[in-house]
Parts: structure tokens; C-alpha cells; sequence
């Protein structure tokens, strides 16, 4: 009945919600890959509820993503280049509670369990936010489990934000896919995981990739010479995730190539910022324009004005009224997907 009226659309998808299976009683989580196979295990417990799909969506690109993978055992798979090492994430939850099971592998395995209550919201205070819209605290009451991630990590937020400036979401998810499973490197596991992960590049790898791997993969000059500023400069970047929003958003802004735009979409995953809010956004001001005053043609100047009132919680109020689905009803055409990897 949940999907029935809570429609999986391209806006509610953009909102961070991502489908992960009921987990079945008779499959506990750590079945056919616990201690046996190599794992670390950790287990930690979420007060008042936590939803996996709404926490760790947004860092899902696209259904193929190569570094997040859903399984029907109600698993969420995910793979990272710590600084210590390429590791895999396995975390699902104990059918009944609110208690998160993680196993981990590879050389960065204990770094990726140190950060799960992190990973999970832990850092997040749901309480702090108050709805002042009525479409607001109905989306919020239909999705308690909804709490803010923080990875800890910059890079690997960043540079899939650049691969979606200025183009569709299909073009970039592609671009990722094909980059991350080029130069990337199959991710550690046990041999039943599923298959198909792979860790992301790490900073050298990204600035040494040649210049027609990038057209292959329908990646322009602009963007892919914004990556490789990105990561000769990756060890600056990434102190960014210890730093306040403003001072960590201009540590990005410093690289020719990241504006408000790409900041605000990375700081929301890699520091957990309730406050990122989006600005310069195709989409974004209509979407909330139209839900909360009805105003489809809202610039970015109107959509700061009505989210005002959820200063210091802006980018959940944003997230929330995408989740909510309430989008302007389409009056052109969808931008025209391109691929110039075929040129």
C-alpha cells in the first residue's frame, strides 16, 4: 500500500528516496557472509527510527551505480575509498528494530564501521527541524526514518556533482558508470556479494585519465578539466569535511569550476549539512516554488524567501518537499539526452 501512495518518481528519486526490499525475518542480516568470509561486523542502533533507502539514497548515481547496489535481503551495498584503504559496505536492519548490522571489507573496512553512526544520521537532529508548511509536516510525518548522511569524504561526492553540471541526470550517471568501472578497481568482498562493485579511482588515478577516455565516456573539456583541477588539489578538498558550511563551501569554491551549485550537492553528502541548500539549480526553485505557494516559475531569489523560516534545516526542507512529489506538471520537452562519447 506504501507505494500506492508514495509514487517512486523522478522528483521523490531526486529527494534521496531510493527502493531497498523489506528484509525477510527468515534472512537475518550477515547470513552466508558473516565471520566467515573475512568481515568486520558493527552494529548500531538509531534512536527514533531510521529509514536506509531516505538516509543513503542520495548517494546512490543512478540505478547502475558501481558503488551502491540494493539486494533483496534488504542490504544496502556500498563501496569508498577511505584513507585508509578501498573498502565495502554491507548494512541492513534488524527486521523489527531500529538496530543497523554492518560488515565491512578491505583495508579500509575499520575506517568505514568507525563513521557508520555518522553514515547513518547520527550527527543529525530531526528534532531541530519545525514544518511551517502544511505539505512540509505531512511529508515529514510519512517519513520518520528520514535523517541527514555524512561520509566524511569530499572527492567522492565531488566528482560526480561535476559530472552532472549543466547536463541530464541519465548523461551523467552514464558518464560515472563508465569512469568508475574503467579506472576503478573491483571492490573487496565475499565471492556471493553482488556483482559488479567497484571502488572509485583514487585522486591520481582521476587526474592521469586520458582525454579520450573522457570523451568516451560523454564527459566535456569543461567538466572533466574541473575534475582534474579537483584532484591535484584532493588533500585540501577533503579537510573541507571537518569545517563549517561557509568556510568548507569556499574551500571548494576556491577550484575554478565549483560554484554555490556543486558545493551545496556535495557538502549535503560529504559533511551532512542541514543547511546546504541548492542554488543555481535548474529544477530545484519551480519544484519548491510550486509546492509551497504555487509559484512554478520561482527563481532562486523566491525559493530562499519561502525557506526562510527553516533556517539552519533548508536543505531538509528541501529534500522534503521533493520527497513529497509534488512537481509542476511538465509544459516542454525533456532536455535532449546527448552522448558525445559517439562522435
Amino acid at each position: 500500500m506504501a507505494g500506492r501512495y508514495d509514487p517512486l518518481t523522478r522528483t521523490t528519486v531526486r529527494g534521496g528516496r531510493t527502493a531497498v526490499p523489506a528484509g525477510s525475518p527468515a534472512r537475518q542480516p550477515g547470513a552466508g557472509v558473516g565471520p566467515g568470509s573475512g568481515a568486520r561486523a558493527r552494529e548500531w542502533t538509531a534512536e527514533g527510527g531510521l529509514d536506509l533507502g531516505l538516509t543513503l539514497g542520495p548517494l546512490r548515481r543512478g540505478p547502475g551505480d558501481p558503488t551502491f547496489r540494493t539486494t533483496p535481503d534488504g542490504s544496502v551495498w556500498r563501496t569508498s575509498r577511505t584513507p585508509e584503504g578501498p573498502a565495502t559496505l554491507r548494512v541492513a536492519l534488524r527486521p523489527g528494530t531500529g538496530t543497523a548490522v554492518a560488515e565491512a571489507w578491505g583495508p579500509g573496512a575499520e575506517w568505514m564501521l568507525d563513521g557508520l553512526p555518522a553514515l547513518l544520521g547520527s550527527g543529525d537532529d530531526p528534532a531541530a527541524f519545525v514544518p511551517r508548511h502544511r505539505l512540509v509536516h505531512a511529508s515529514r510525518r510519512r517519513r520518520p526514518g528520514l535523517r541527514l548522511t555524512r561520509t566524511g569524504l569530499v572527492l567522492e561526492s565531488l566528482i560526480p556533482t561535476v559530472l552532472e553540471q549543466k547536463v541530464t541526470a541519465d548523461e551523467a550517471y552514464r558518464a560515472w558508470r563508465r569512469l568508475v568501472s574503467w579506472h576503478g578497481e573491483p571492490a573487496p568482498g565475499p565471492e556471493n556479494g553482488p556483482p559488479g562493485l567497484y571502488v572509485v579511482p583514487d585522486a591520481r588515478t582521476w587526474a592521469l585519465i586520458p582525454s579520450w577516455d573522457w570523451h568516451k565516456a560523454g564527459v566535456d573539456i569543461k567538466r572533466s578539466a574541473t575534475i582534474v583541477r579537483c584532484a591535484r588539489v584532493a588533500h585540501r578538498l577533503e579537510e573541507a569535511a571537518a569545517m563549517e558550511l561557509p568556510q568548507a563551501a569556499a574551500r571548494l569554491e576556491a577550484v575554478p569550476g565549483i560554484g554555490p551549485w556543486t558545493s551545496a550537492e556535495t557538502l549535503q553528502r560529504s559533511n551532512g549539512a542541514p543547511d546546504a541548500v541548492t542554488t543555481g539549480d535548474l529544477h530545484l526553485p519551480g519544484i519548491i516554488g510550486y509546492a509551497l505557494a504555487g509559484n512554478r516559475d520561482a527563481d532562486d531569489a523566491e525559493m530562499l524567501e519561502l525557506l526562510a523560516p527553516y533556517a539552519g534545516q533548508r536543505h531538509r526542507a528541501a529534500r522534503l518537499v521533493l520527497l513529497a512529489g509534488h512537481a509542476p506538471p511538465r509544459r516542454a520537452p525533456r532536455m535532449r539526452k546527448t552522448d558525445i562519447g559517439r562522435l
